[in-house]
């Protein structure tokens, strides 16, 4: 004998707005965090010397290239 199931748990919920908005608050936090930590790497660097810039075989007209390369392409 089969049985087959007429019901669906995959229904419309009413927390689906809650739980999105905090996925999204989550997400934009988290974006935050990591614009921070760029911002704290480029004043390191900025702090150093020409020579200690020499060193890690970056120029200093382009540490922020080099902070965001990853992001960016360069």
């Amino acid at each position: 004998m089969a049985h087959i199931t007429t019901h669906s748990h995959a229904g419309i919920s009413i927390l689906r707005p809650f739980v999105a908005f905090g996925h999204g608050l989550m997400n934009w936090m988290e974006r935050i965090a990591v614009a921070n930590s760029r911002i704290e790497e480029i004043q390191k660097l900025q702090a150093l010397s020409d020579e200690e810039l020499a060193k890690r075989g970056i120029e200093r007209e382009k540490i922020v290239h080099h902070v965001f390369a990853d992001r960016i392409g360069f």
